[in-house]
């Protein structure tokens, strides 16, 4: 049997978890971060995209994530995200544990999906604690509410990730049969560690990622393809 018959077989017994990168979202046309052609190839991430630059380089820090914000407003989910939200529509998966930030899963029809690093869709004030759709980012930064800052409600470098989101992640890592990676390259803490957790408690573990990670040895079935692809071929052979 190979790799995509397994994972087939994992998903009829609705046993799978996925976790989700930034390779999931290239088919839609967003830049991998990471990739050879990512946008932070020749930048500090750091200088972007964290609190620092937020208080200390604030004309910086908004360009960036205005980019980003009119870039989300182009694309669409891919056929890799609609086919997962089918399969749970179906049952057959526990849920999506997902380091992406652009909520196409969710605008795929995909319910059970638990942000590790926030969404950029939304703009969060500092001040009252009210979200808006982040597209009042791209004209303002105040809050039309208290006139407290606003800022994209996405995890910066340098702050905590969402304690709901973290547990969620942890329980369906320590439950799934499998644990399914797409387009991640793990090099990410602790969303690296949710794959080793669910490998250690017995779990199955499969990789799809276009490029090699520091977990492909631990793995089950590393597949270096396609995302959409593969997901297409793997929903086939469940029909």
């Amino acid at each position: 049997m190979d790799v995509l018959e397994r994972i087939t077989d994992h998903l009829r017994k609705k046993e799978v978890v996925v976790l989700t990168g930034a390779g999931m979202s290239t088919a839609s046309g967003l830049p991998d971060f990471r990739g050879d052609q990512g946008l932070w190839k020749n930048r500090d991430p750091r200088q972007l995209a964290s609190i620092e630059a937020m208080r200390n380089n604030p004309e910086e820090f908004y360009e960036f994530y205005r980019y980003r914000i009119r870039a989300l407003l182009e694309v669409k989910p891919n056929m890799g995200h609609e086919i997962l939200a089918k399969w749970e529509r179906r049952g057959l998966l526990l849920g999506i544990i997902t380091q992406n930030v652009d909520r196409l899963h969710q605008q795929a029809g995909s319910t059970k999906v638990y942000e590790l690093h926030g969404n950029l869709r939304e703009a969060l004030c500092s001040l009252c604690g009210r979200t808006f759709d982040s597209v009042m980012l791209l004209d303002q930064i105040e809050c039309p509410e208290c006139n407290g800052a606003l800022r994209p409600n996405v995890v910066l470098f340098g702050e905590l990730l969402p304690q709901e989101a973290l547990a969620k992640a942890h329980e369906l890592s320590m439950s799934c049969g499998c644990f399914l990676v797409l387009g991640s390259s793990l090099e990410v803490s602790p969303a690296n560690q949710y794959p080793v957790m669910a490998k250690r408690r017995g779990a199955k573990l499969f990789i799809v990622n276009k490029s090699p990670t520091p977990f492909d040895d631990l793995a089950d079935g590393v597949i270096h393809d396609d995302i959409t692809k593969t997901l297409q071929t793997i929903d086939q052979n469940l029909a």
